[in-house]
């Protein structure tokens, strides 16, 4: 079996989250408004904002890490297309503990887990003052996070992934607090709406659907079919509309 065989993986996606082109182009500019020399992508995927920011702020380099070769390949790829290769590394292995060093700029979207071996919702307050630790002073931190936007009812908790909990994250308020006390200060609070939600799992899920479509017999279809339909019951009986996204820019304090 050849990897042509295999269904693909996430081509469908630009950024491996709920955020639109519209709110990526407001944050890159945010952020590169204060010309960050050294940007960290901490659990970077392909890094697509990491990217962005380096193509907005000349001279600036970066660093991305993740623990996904595939992404990290698709990265490397795409800065290459862009330009941007001598200006950005990409590397595969765990953020937790890894000499990194101080950045400007530290992106980590809904990578908090890569931070923290702590249960949710703690891992949050652990992977933010490691944050803390990690960013230069006067830089940026934009954490991306994910949040209840209100209590799960039973059987929504049910329908989501195993052992879902009501404690598992906190509300946006709570989110913020703990960035607060992690000696942050939030500069910028926003979420992502019900279109990018919407967009994000569709994306997440076009490339093996149109997959299952034409090799409906395939030896992987039927585990394949599995998993995607599991997925999709997940996010439309459980988490839809109330799993959350919070963009928080944050600045250090002192």
């Amino acid at each position: 079996m050849t990897e042509a065989d295999l269904p693909p993986r996430l081509t469908q996606l630009t950024f491996h989250g709920p955020l639109s082109e519209a709110r990526a182009a407001r944050i890159v500019d945010r952020l590169g408004r204060a010309a960050p020399a050294r940007v960290l992508d901490i659990g970077c995927g392909w890094g697509e904002l990491m990217l962005r920011v380096l193509d907005a702020v000349p001279g600036a380099t970066g660093t991305g890490i993740d623990l996904n070769g595939e992404d990290i390949a698709r990265g490397r790829a795409n800065a290459g297309a862009r330009g941007l290769a001598g200006r950005v590394e990409f590397v595969e292995g765990s953020a937790e503990g890894a000499p990194h060093g101080s950045a400007d700029l530290v992106l980590c979207l809904g990578a908090s887990h890569a931070l923290s071996d702590a249960e949710p919702p703690e891992h949050s307050a652990g992977a933010l003052r490691a944050l803390r630790r990690i960013v230069a002073p006067g830089g940026r931190v934009l954490l991306a996070e994910g949040f209840w936007q209100r209590s799960p009812t039973s059987a929504e908790l049910a329908a989501m992934w195993p052992d879902a909990r009501a404690d598992e994250f906190h509300d946006l308020g709570g989110l913020v607090d703990v960035a607060v006390s992690a000696g942050f200060r939030p500069v910028w609070i926003e979420t992502a709406d019900g279109d990018e939600w919407e967009g994000f799992e569709s994306g997440y899920q076009a490339d093996a659907e149109e997959w299952l479509a034409a090799h409906p017999d395939h030896p992987l279809a039927q585990e394949t079919r599995e998993r995607v339909d599991r997925h999709r019951s997940s996010w439309l009986r459980g988490y839809r509309g109330v799993l959350g996204m919070a963009y928080l820019t944050l600045v250090p304090v002192g």
